[in-house]
């Protein structure tokens, strides 16, 4: 198992070329309907699979040298009073390009653009966390999704 801080670095690199980047990021649609997104940096293979749409859920998991060592799940939607969804996952997309390395969970703790406010609440550190990220617009919550992981099987 690397350090901690390598799973970190790592994560940055991997989050910011696949979902935070956007439609330069390679998918792959499944025959179960899922996205997949794959990030690969020598021994190290990111994963991330999602389900969705409006609203969506999948997981990330993390590998290194093909052994299975962090995952987070996640769940999340946008208000169903709000119509243009691209723009609502185009500032979420801006708002992982800014990953913090300390804790590349989701997003910063928050980012401010274009009137709309995103709020990233986390309890925890990367072997065990759970947290919160919201959008708001004018004070309203427009967004909002739920992640938890750690790491796993790390017990010999």
């Amino acid at each position: 198992m690397p350090d901690l801080k390598q799973l970190c670095k790592f994560l940055v690199k991997a989050k910011k070329a696949t979902y935070a980047a956007g439609e330069s990021a390679p998918k792959v649609i499944e025959n179960d309907n899922s996205t997949t997104m794959i990030f690969i940096d020598g021994d190290w293979k990111y994963h991330d699979n999602y389900f969705g749409g409006e609203p969506y859920g999948g997981r990330e998991v993390v590998f290194y040298g093909n052994k299975p060592i962090y995952i987070m799940t996640y769940y999340g939607s946008v208000n169903k009073n709000i119509t243009d969804l691209k723009s609502i996952y185009d500032f979420l997309q801006h708002a992982l390009l800014l990953i913090p390395e300390d804790n590349p969970f989701r997003g910063p703790k928050e980012y401010q653009a274009n009137g709309l406010k995103y709020l990233n609440e986390f309890t925890g550190n990367i072997d065990n966390f759970s947290g919160e990220e919201k959008i708001y617009q004018d004070q309203e919550l427009i967004y909002q999704a739920k992640y938890a992981g750690g790491l796993v099987d790390q017990r010999k």
